[in-house]
């Protein structure tokens, strides 16, 4: 039974766990993407979500808070300098986790986390939305280059 079981203890105790978790959110607000067990991905995600939510507001007393989880300056001052400004406009859900297969040793089931903004190759594939029926059916299309046509010709004369 799981009574009261809140999260994933990933088989450590208590002051093991929160520094694994400290240092692996901060090698992925230094790489922006890490490979881990799928059970560490989950267990950093909802670690590091919150933090980069108060990073959004760069106040004193959030970057205390970040810092006393997080224990490594530099990351958090890239968190609170990059990371939140391209994650501004973004209402939460700042990481993705891409399962990969298992692990050669031991079967363990692999997973790649990532911070979503930072992903240009995920972004770059998908053009701009269409919304129109004329677009799809290249209707405007037709209707468009006949008169750019008399336009160009009319600014020859």
């Amino acid at each position: 039974m799981r009574h009261g079981k809140k999260f994933n203890h990933l088989g450590r105790k208590t002051a093991h766990r929160k520094a694994m978790l400290a240092n692996m959110a901060c090698s992925l607000i230094e790489h922006k993407r890490i490979n881990t067990t799928t059970a560490k991905a989950k267990a950093l995600k909802q670690f590091v979500e919150p933090l980069i939510t108060k990073s959004k507001e760069d106040t004193t007393h959030n970057r205390r808070i970040v810092m006393s989880r997080l224990r490594q300056k530099e990351a958090v001052a890239e968190l609170f300098r990059d990371v939140a400004a391209k994650v501004a406009d973004r209402p939460g859900g700042y990481t993705r986790i891409i399962k990969l297969g298992n692990r050669l040793g031991d079967n363990a089931d692999m997973a790649m986390i990532e911070l979503v903004d930072y992903n240009e190759l995920y972004n770059a594939g998908k053009p701009a939305k269409k919304t129109t029926r004329r677009s799809r059916r290249g209707g405007s299309k037709a209707a468009a280059s006949p008169a750019t046509e008399t336009q160009a010709s009319n600014e020859e004369e």
